[in-house]
This record gives C-alpha cells, sequence and structure tokens, in this order.
C-alpha cells in the first residue's frame, strides 16, 4: 500500500470503527443499567452460590456479565483510540503513527478478548436481541480493528522506508 493510499484507508477504518465502538459503548451501557435495575429483585430468589457472584445479569446467560462489562471497556478504549487515532494520522510522521499503532494494538486485545467471551454466550444460548446485536457488533469490530491495524502498520512502512523495501 502505497503512501498515498495508506492515508485515506486509515482515517476511512478509524472512523468506521470510531462508530462502531460508540455503538458498543452505548448497547453496553444499556445492558450495564438494565443489570443494576434488575438484579436486586432478581437475585433475591436465587441460591447462595448465585447471590455472591460477582457478575450476575438478570437477562442472558451466565456468560453475559464478563461479555457486557469486557464490551463497554473494549468500547471506551476503542472510542477513544479511534479518535486520536485519527489526529495522529493527519500529522502523519511516524512517531505519531507509532503512537496510533500501539493504542490499537491494545485495543484490538481488548476487543479480541470481548469477542471470545461473546462468542462463548453464542455457543451458551439463550440471549436476546440487543446482547445478539452486541455480539455481532463485538465480531465485526475485532475484523475492522485488526484491518486499521493492518493500515497503520502500512503507512509507517510507507514513511520509514519510502514506499517500500529495495
Amino acid at each position: 500500500m502505497a503512501s498515498g493510499g495508506a492515508k485515506p484507508a486509515i482515517f476511512f477504518l478509524l472512523f468506521v470503527n470510531l462508530i462502531l465502538y460508540l455503538i458498543i459503548t452505548i448497547i453496553a451501557s444499556w445492558a450495564v443499567n438494565h443489570g443494576i435495575e434488575d438484579s436486586l429483585e432478581q437475585a433475591s430468589v436465587l441460591s447462595t452460590p448465585a447471590k455472591i457472584f460477582p457478575i450476575y445479569f438478570p437477562f442472558g446467560n451466565m456468560a453475559t456479565g464478563y461479555v457486557v462489562i469486557l464490551s463497554l471497556l473494549a468500547g471506551v478504549v476503542g472510542f477513544t483510540t479511534s479518535a486520536t487515532g485519527m489526529s495522529n494520522a493527519a500529522q502523519w510522521n511516524a512517531s505519531d503513527l507509532y503512537a496510533a499503532s500501539a493504542s490499537s494494538l491494545i485495543t484490538w486485545s481488548l476487543t479480541m478478548l470481548a469477542m471470545g467471551f461473546a462468542c462463548k454466550e453464542i455457543h451458551i444460548g439463550w440471549s436476546g436481541t440487543t446482547l445478539r446485536a452486541l455480539e455481532a457488533l463485538l465480531i465485526i469490530v475485532s475484523g475492522t480493528q485488526l484491518l486499521g491495524m493492518i493500515a497503520i502498520h502500512a503507512g509507517i512502512e510507507a514513511l520509514s522506508y519510502g514506499g517500500g523495501r529495495v
């Protein structure tokens, strides 16, 4: 990917990730709020081990709590990374692209962790439509974040080696 093609690709992928992470944060925030409001009355009828379970959600299955918390964390970090990555890519020098690369790697790691729990939740089954949307968005954004990382690395290589190695 030449220097002229890397910059628009980076901006496009970072903008797509910005929107996807915003949607993930909104859905995960709703799920946390819904879980906090309904967990007290739902958990009061459970047996003792389930009452002391640290992450209990009154909807979904036993993996739902982990998916919601990790997707909220990945959504906030991903939104911030995408916003700062767009600023770093606008500068278009190697040091700013290295910063964007490092933060996108951290975001991709958190997203993959949340996606892993989402896949476990899909495997267990019985989740509502909102949770299915969250699971699908996590799977999609893990791919777009990976493509964004590849585009940022291509931009670094284009800057460092003048368009390619000899």
